[in-house]
């Protein structure tokens, strides 16, 4: 079957084979009207872009790759949506590849990518050390920018909130229901997000004297399995503290199934919160105070630093470095104010 032609969709809607171009391109402004007349007329012949045709003639495939750490954490499958409508906005595809938390795997995905001469690559980084090569050989290659998570000393721009300006707001808060101990509870502190949300969680914990035991700061990784885990271990070792702070909702869910399972009611007898707003803290019960991470303003700022880095000529001045501002979403697992605060 022969492949249909421009020339034969501008013959089927009745306008140029450049107005035909300029729609499917969706380069260069046509009015509404003929736009609908184009594409009907392109729908009612069968009409497919030549992507190779297209790549060679401007230089571009018109598609990103993505690679995040898992694809099953729903915070990752939900921020790979917001990337992909973004991309949609600017008529590129999306290529997602999953480096399933290691950095070797990361690699062999983020070289992949490039192979197939994707424009660009939108990375959040599964190691705090180990994905720097990988990470800074790609981007000597085409335009990269990192979300969410980073490593640092490499030569790319970054976009994710301010993790450290986030635990604030959640010692703050749990801090003003009556929690004066506290216990950490997160991954192994092999990345930015663990690092950042725990730098904040101590520092704040320490200026409000909210008191918190060694043993009582737990790093596993990011599941409801391990937040089992970390209520287990604390109630054999002593107890639990007025709180409980948790680095992701994964492990804040198993946290609060935890207690209830142990016979803690929570909140009365102790606070817990996450991190990252995924749409089944808002299920659970008690419905779970968490983090909100803006995560469409992060894709969009991601989609358009990689298209600024990938600008032809562009003058670049340092790399950006953008941190969005969280949201507190306070749900039914915390306390309210119990009295007037004494914090600073």
């Amino acid at each position: 079957m022969q492949r249909v032609t421009i020339a034969q969709v501008a013959e089927r809607a009745g306008v140029s084979t450049a107005t035909v171009s300029r729609v499917l391109s969706r380069r260069g402004q046509v009015s509404a009207a003929v736009e609908r007349k184009v594409r009907r007329a392109a729908d009612d012949l069968g009409y497919q872009v030549n992507v190779i045709a297209r790549a060679l003639r401007n230089s571009r495939t018109d598609t990103v790759g993505m690679v995040v750490p898992s694809i099953t954490n729903p915070f990752f499958t939900s921020l790979v949506e917001s990337v992909e409508h973004a991309l949609g906005k600017e008529g590129k595809e999306l290529f997602l590849c999953d480096a399933r938390s290691d950095p070797q795997i990361e690699a062999r995905r983020l070289a992949s990518l490039a192979a197939r001469n994707v424009d660009g690559i939108i990375v959040s980084p599964s190691h705090g050390v180990d994905s720097r090569p990988a990470v800074q050989q790609t981007a000597d290659r085409l335009p990269l920018v990192q979300l969410d998570r980073f490593v640092d000393g490499t030569t790319t721009d970054w976009v994710g909130v301010d993790d450290v300006a986030a635990m604030r707001q959640v010692v703050d808060h749990l801090h003003d229901g009556g929690a004066r101990s506290a216990a950490f509870i997160g991954s192994l502190m092999t990345h930015s997000s663990t690092e950042q949300r725990f730098a904040g969680f101590r520092r704040r914990a320490e200026e409000l004297n909210i008191e918190v035991k060694p043993d009582q700061v737990l790093l596993g990784d990011y599941s409801v399995e391990w937040g089992e885990a970390a209520v287990a271990r604390l109630i054999a070792e002593g107890g639990l503290p007025d709180a409980l702070v948790c680095a992701d909702d994964l492990i804040a869910l198993g946290v609060t199934r935890a207690c209830r399972a142990h016979g803690f009611a929570v909140p009365r007898q102790v606070q817990v919160t996450g991190y990252d707003d995924i749409e089944f803290s808002r299920l659970t019960e008690p419905a779970l105070t968490t983090v909100h991470q803006p995560r469409d303003r992060i894709a969009a700022e991601a989609v358009r630093l990689l298209a600024a880095a990938g600008a032809k000529d562009a003058e670049r001045g340092p790399h950006a470095h953008i941190s969005l501002v969280p949201t507190l979403v306070v749900r039914d697992s915390t306390r309210a104010t119990q009295a007037p605060s004494d914090r600073i």
